[in-house]
């Protein structure tokens, strides 16, 4: 049996980035960042932050614009979005462990762990479905997102 991820409660790192940028623009107020800008202030490739960027906008989750006065906007459904429901989709569906791969695990007919996990993991989920993007960014949280995020402040 082959474990795909080291512990239920790590994510992936495009969950991670995904949550971070909605917390971002959840607090962003009237300005609106590029996906560059975001990148740079959470210290990650321009890619990385494009492609989680990307599905976040497919999702409706939040809105991109582009040239002259782009930038990015949470919507309203980003806003109520449930942290659940965002972590399974970045995490997908799959197993916990991978008991089919290349050399499938002997135990595989008569396994009870495959089951545990997979309800451990559920549970892990059903834990952050009622938590909205919105209740992650309430103090202090968000405050403390805006003072990292404006960057070093020029010298007149």
């Amino acid at each position: 049996m082959r474990i795909i991820y080291a512990s239920l409660m790590r994510l992936l790192r495009s969950t991670d980035l995904a949550l971070r940028v909605l917390m971002r623009l959840a607090v962003a107020g009237e300005t609106t960042p590029t996906t560059r800008e975001v990148a740079a202030a959470m210290e990650v490739p321009y890619t990385h932050a494009a492609k989680v960027v990307a599905e976040l906008q497919h999702l409706g989750l939040l809105e991109a614009r582009r040239g002259r006065g782009g930038g990015l906007t949470l919507t309203g459904k980003g806003r109520s979005a449930s942290v659940g429901g965002i972590v399974r989709t970045f995490e997908g569906d799959g197993d916990v462990v991978d008991c089919e791969g290349a050399t499938p695990c002997p135990l595989n007919s008569g396994c009870r762990l495959r089951g545990a996990l997979r309800r451990a993991q559920e549970a892990f989920f059903a834990s952050l479905d009622p938590i909205t993007v919105a209740d992650v960014v309430a103090e202090p949280t968000g405050p403390l997102l805006l003072s990292i995020s404006r960057g070093p402040v020029a010298a007149d």
